[in-house]
């Protein structure tokens, strides 16, 4: 163990120095050793305080060893040290006031072979014949260079890092994009896969001599363009046209079924010759064993092409919207109770007689409860129509539901269909096929 005490910062240094060359420490980690103790003493060498350096050496049996640098102030109140942790080499402050630093030492070198003659100067340092600082200079050189060239490793390292980085945001980049683009190529097929099944799910338009018939329909959700309004049309033998409006309870592709469930078997009842007042209670007691869980509200109607009667049967389905060649409007009120609904089936028949270029709407409650308020849906589906009840026929239905789906506030599947009795009268009647169900 050695022991110096020391009055001047250039002491200071020196001895640190030279304790750190005797025990083989690296050019940088003596260089924070030498900053670091330096730091701690100048405020106390400056104050006119003498300190005191202590090294001792343990060596171990594996060869290499440790080393201990303690680092004395005159009294712990003298001055105020910086905080140990914070320095160049972070080091550890005894109760007494002391730091000191312990730091790994490499092996000693094998001792070198006999040489005679004079030695060169070890690792190109001044002789000690040279000037106490000039070898003190040149130490310090060597410190910086191995610091400035920690420093440069370091900063090719972090080079290095960024440019990987870059390459490898790169490539995590262009793999979202593939992945999007395969996500988009799956949403269009999945979406082209829907929309076939929805026209699939829809009858083929009708081209009725005497009515003018259109459709529009908007799912919920364009992820999934099915659901529980469903709507069907056809020819009864007797050349009047009957068309069904379902409702069905939820979204997707189990009220899809249950619509479909519901249109088929109203269709088969109609084509039986059932009447029109008793083809909801029927349809739900044909379905009830089936599906214990099916509920849907319906609205039957039949039109005569060649007369423009109407009648309507309806179960729970918000009502028909009549709209005059005049701009007057009235809702066909039919009352009833839907499929799946307790006592279901339609009450009686509301019969209408349309003159020409009346119009009649039929829809789902989504076109009127957007908003959560059916009472102003009515109304504003009332006023939509009479505005756009001059448009060709094609365009009415998404005339009326673009003015009335504004500021949606409960997104819902969204059924419009128009019939219109046109002015120009029909050129012939299609010939009678059976009896005719407008009689309820």
């Amino acid at each position: 163990m050695t022991s110096d005490t020391l009055r001047t910062p250039a002491a200071l240094r020196r001895t640190a120095r030279r304790i750190a060359l005797a025990h083989r420490l690296a050019p940088d980690d003596r260089a924070r050793l030498v900053l670091s103790v330096g730091q701690v003493a100048d405020p106390v060498l400056a104050a006119g305080h003498p300190v005191t350096l202590t090294s001792r050496h343990e060596a171990s049996p594996h060869g290499n060893g440790s080393l201990t640098l303690t680092l004395r102030l005159p009294t712990r109140d003298a001055v105020t040290t910086p905080a140990t942790a914070r320095l160049p080499l972070p080091g550890r402050q005894t109760t007494d006031g002391a730091v000191y630093w312990h730091l790994a030492t490499p092996p000693a070198p094998p001792a070198p072979a006999p040489h005679h003659g004079p030695l060169p100067p070890p690792h190109g340092r001044p002789a000690r014949t040279a000037p106490e600082d000039a070898t003190d200079l040149a130490l310090a050189e060597e410190e910086l260079r191995a610091v400035l060239a920690k420093a440069d490793n370091l900063t090719a390292e972090h080079r290095k890092l960024k440019h990987e980085l870059a390459e490898t945001n790169s490539g995590v980049l262009a793999l979202y994009v593939q992945l999007d683009e395969r996500d988009e190529e799956q949403r269009r097929s999945h979406g082209r896969t829907l929309r076939a099944l929805e026209d699939a799910l829809r009858p083929k338009p009708l081209d009725v001599e005497g009515l003018e018939l259109a459709v529009h329909y908007a799912p919920a959700s364009t992820d999934d363009p099915t659901g529980g309004d469903l709507y069907d049309w056809f020819v009864l033998p007797d050349g009047t046209v009957h068309i069904t409006i379902v409702d069905a309870l939820g979204h997707g592709i189990a009220s899809t079924r249950t619509a479909l469930n519901v249109t088929h078997t109203v269709r088969t009842l109609a084509l039986e010759g059932h009447p029109l007042d008793t083809i909801v209670a029927r349809t739900d007691q044909i379905l009830a064993p089936l599906d214990h869980s099916v509920m849907a509200t319906v609205l039957l109607t039949r039109f005569d092409p060649a007369t423009g009667e109407v009648h309507l049967a309806n179960g729970s389905h918000p009502p028909a919207l009549l709209v005059r060649a005049d701009g007057t409007a009235t809702y066909l009120m039919a009352r009833g109770r839907g499929i799946g609904f307790p006592l279901p089936g339609s009450d009686s028949v509301v019969t209408a007689a349309l003159a020409r270029d009346d119009l009649i709407v039929l829809y789902t409650d989504g076109l009127t409860e957007s908003r959560r308020d059916p009472f102003e849906g009515e109304r504003r589906l009332l006023l939509a129509a009479g505005r756009h009840r001059g448009r060709p026929t094609a365009e009415i239905p998404a005339a009326i539901a673009g003015e009335v789906l504004t500021d949606v506030l409960h997104k819902d599947d969204t059924l419009a269909i128009a019939v219109r009795f046109p002015a120009r009268p029909p050129g012939r009647r299609p010939e009678p096929g059976g009896p005719s169900p407008l009689t309820p």
